[in-house]
């Protein structure tokens, strides 16, 4: 039997124990400054969080991948921000990957006893032919978590770097992995529930590696998302939006740019702010690494 009664994860909260006996309102206002913890204890590991999205951005400069790996609502959250980056940042579903225990059925249903096979781990890692130009980032509020620790160890054996997400000091997953990313987080309002504010931190990490690493690869300009995939109407007037405030131009103009770019707003944006043919415009991307501002900094030394 494991002993869960030392992680802080796991431990009653004093200022909630006659939590049966609170109003809407006061349930409300105790989850709220409980959130206002876990941003409190994110804070303190940004340093650490920052070396993750330099290591990130690296590895997909090199043709790598994220890969986050986890259980259970740990599991969840890394799915959650992998699928959310293709539309967003225009990066094929692949680049940023998100395993769970149990298979994606386990997204939808739990399946709690997933995570205590080790071996998975490293399985579900091999699936997908990890390599070493790969980060992953294991997730596990706990930090203790089977599955995690088996995929990470395996990870470090193929040369990959590799980083702990968890919620409590000194974690497992963190003496496995290179990098220990660790907000603690404190008891949960509910006890044990760590999709509560322990899910909350770990998703604001996530967060900042994915889009931290996406930016520093040359998918953000200022801070509009000039990769963004147009695969709705909403997106189709979010990407012109983009392309107006990028360039303050015209709404007319920037569908003219738009089309003649393809659909894509980081070549419109490019093209319309050099003065230059779609075509001349993603030469000088090309040769900027894919980077808006760079293109027009080495245009003007020209």
């Amino acid at each position: 039997m494991v002993d869960l009664s030392k992680l802080t994860t796991e431990q009653r909260n004093p200022l909630t124990l006659e939590l049966d006996t609170f109003s809407a309102l006061q349930i409300a206002q105790a989850m709220n400054a409980e959130d206002a913890n876990a941003v409190k204890a994110v804070e303190r590991v940004l340093p650490q969080v920052a070396q993750a999205i330099d290591w990130a951005a690296a590895c997909l400069a090199a043709g790598g991948r994220i890969v986050y790996l986890g259980a259970g609502t740990s599991g969840r959250l890394g799915v959650l921000d992998a699928v959310e980056c293709p539309p967003t940042f225009g990066v094929d579903s692949d680049v940023v990957v998100g395993l769970i225990a149990g298979g994606e059925d386990a997204f939808v249903k739990a399946r709690e006893g997933a995570e205590d096979d080790a071996s998975q781990g490293e399985q579900d890692l091999r699936a997908i032919d990890l390599c070493e130009h790969d980060l992953v980032v294991g997730i596990a509020a706990s930090g203790r978590t089977p599955y995690v620790i088996g995929g990470l160890s395996y990870a470090r054996e193929l040369g990959c770097k590799t980083a702990a997400l968890a919620c409590v000091p000194s974690s497992r997953i963190g003496k496995v992995a290179e990098l220990a990313i660790e907000p603690v987080t404190g008891p949960e309002v509910l006890t044990g529930s760590t999709r509560l504010k322990a899910g909350t931190a770990q998703k604001l990490v996530l967060n900042m590696i994915s889009t931290g690493a996406m930016t520093l690869s040359g998918k953000v300009y200022q801070n509009l998302m000039v990769d963004v995939k147009q695969t709705n109407e909403k997106l189709h007037a979010r990407a012109r939006n983009i392309v107006v405030e990028a360039c303050n131009c015209d709404p007319e103009v920037a569908s003219a740019a738009l089309e003649e770019a393809d659909g894509s707003v980081k070549l419109a944006v490019t093209s319309i702010l050099l003065g230059l043919p779609a075509d001349q415009a993603a030469e000088a991307l090309a040769a900027s690494g894919g980077h808006v501002r760079q293109a027009l900094k080495e245009s003007s030394e020209c």
